[in-house]
């Protein structure tokens, strides 16, 4: 399969894509020449993209802060559910520290978040 090297190609294969999609849906057979493009050439920019612009793991403090907001949280009621002090939770986010073992079960437990991110994985 081809494979799209340069931000022009990228382009013009994006426009393409914004063409065809109007004339495929979930009810257009696989073999309609239409969806057959565009899943060839959706599968060439997602290698594109992946490879020009991949996305990064968040980061523990980035997640952790969203998980804050999305839990109505602010610092010093996040130490009191984690049962650490408030100067701990700052000093995680600040980059000083790093949590203790029983600090990310803690994280992991009651903020729901995934163990792969609190150890960095």
């Amino acid at each position: 399969m081809a494979k799209i090297t340069t931000k022009t190609a990228y382009d013009a294969t994006m426009e393409r894509i914004e063409e065809l999609l109007p004339l495929v849906n979930d009810n257009t057979p696989a073999s309609d020449k239409n969806a057959i493009e565009l899943d060839l050439l959706t599968a060439m920019v997602e290698e594109y993209e992946e490879e020009h612009f991949p996305i990064a793991q968040p980061s523990l403090v980035d997640v952790m802060k969203l998980r804050m907001h999305e839990m109505g949280l602010n610092q010093a009621k996040l130490a009191e559910l984690l049962g650490v002090s408030s100067s701990r939770i700052s000093d995680i986010f600040n980059g000083r520290c790093e949590p203790t073992l029983q600090l990310a079960r803690e994280i992991c437990r009651k903020m729901n978040v995934d163990a792969n991110i609190v150890l960095g994985v």
